[in-house]
């Protein structure tokens, strides 16, 4: 799955020290105003994944996780996006949701230091993604930075992804995209998708494998990333047009429910950001049992419920 980070890069986004004390400013302001303010209707975007940079240990430690490749659907791949940009991830896949996970380096740039983070929304159904779009402008966002993904399977034949959406091409270190899955990556055999549920079915079930059901992970239904002011004014329009149900924290951050998943955005300086905790359901009840996996700690049960705890930068 591509990231927030490649996207941003092809927007051409120049950071300046200036310009981010002027947008936290800007951030917290839009939070501010828009606390009270009920979020659109009917629900067109929901959780998808959610990646992090973490320390190389970590990072190298959760790559030779015995464990983790029992516990869930556990993969390192590396992927070929629009104009032939790789990454690679860790990746752990749930029945509709995954989370993504990079190393200190493991993308160039600012998008590859500690704490860089982002998340992706997306749609279920064909067509709605242009109904985000017209709701992000009737929220106060004039011009959405709209992209097309491809994805390259290793013959040098790209192949329409998705089409994505960020309120703003500029960024501390986490951005929160929409996304709708194309219908030519759904026809295309190489992706192993599967078959439609009904007309119109671009939805995340349909996108992962069916491989969760031999692990105990079964989906993520919680998220928790410190993010900078400017960058939780950037996610809030997006979010409230997706229609998930926005509150502000006491801190001035915000938690976001919808669609079986709650995000927690809280308000940090930039060298306090990144992931902070992952919540996910599995399959079956079991006892609980503590893996300690670089400086991360997931506690996995008592019940269907684990919890993975990641360091904050330092």
């Amino acid at each position: 799955m591509t990231r927030m980070m490649l996207l941003r890069r092809m927007v051409r986004v120049v950071m300046v020290v200036a310009l981010a004390l002027v947008g936290a400013v800007q951030g917290s302001a839009t939070v501010r105003a828009e606390e009270g303010r009920p979020s659109s209707d009917r629900q067109l975007l929901f959780y998808n994944h959610a990646y992090g940079v973490l320390d190389r240990e970590t990072a190298d430690a959760i790559e030779h996780s015995a464990y983790l490749r029992d516990f869930a659907n556990f993969q390192v791949r590396t992927t070929t996006g629009s104009d032939g940009q790789t990454w690679t991830g860790r990746y752990l896949m749930g029945r509709e949701t995954y989370l993504e996970l990079f190393g200190i380096g493991d993308v160039s740039g600012p998008d590859g230091t500690l704490g860089s983070a982002g998340m992706g929304v997306s749609t279920e159904r064909a067509g709605d993604m242009a109904t985000v779009l017209k709701r992000l402008r009737d929220l106060g966002v004039e011009k959405p930075v709209e992209f097309r993904q491809t994805r390259d399977f290793g013959d040098g034949v790209p192949v329409p992804w998705f089409d994505a959406v960020f309120t703003s091409d500029q960024y501390d270190a986490f951005g929160a995209w929409g996304m709708e899955y194309r219908p030519e990556y759904f026809a295309d055999p190489r992706s192993n998708t599967e078959p439609a549920n009904y007309p119109g079915d671009v939805g995340r079930e349909r996108y992962l494998s069916d491989a969760y059901r031999d692990h105990l992970m079964r989906d993520v239904t919680s998220v928790r990333l410190g993010i900078t002011p400017r960058d939780l004014g950037n996610t809030v329009p997006l979010l409230r047009a997706g229609g998930f149900d926005v509150k502000a924290t006491p801190d001035d951050g915000v938690v976001a429910r919808g669609g079986g998943t709650t995000i927690r955005l809280d308000p940090v300086p930039r060298d306090r950001a990144g992931l902070r905790q992952v919540t996910m359901s599995l399959n079956h009840p079991v006892k609980r049992h503590v893996e300690q996996i670089g400086s991360s700690t997931l506690t996995v049960g008592p019940g269907a419920r684990a919890v993975w705890t990641f360091d904050t930068p330092k």
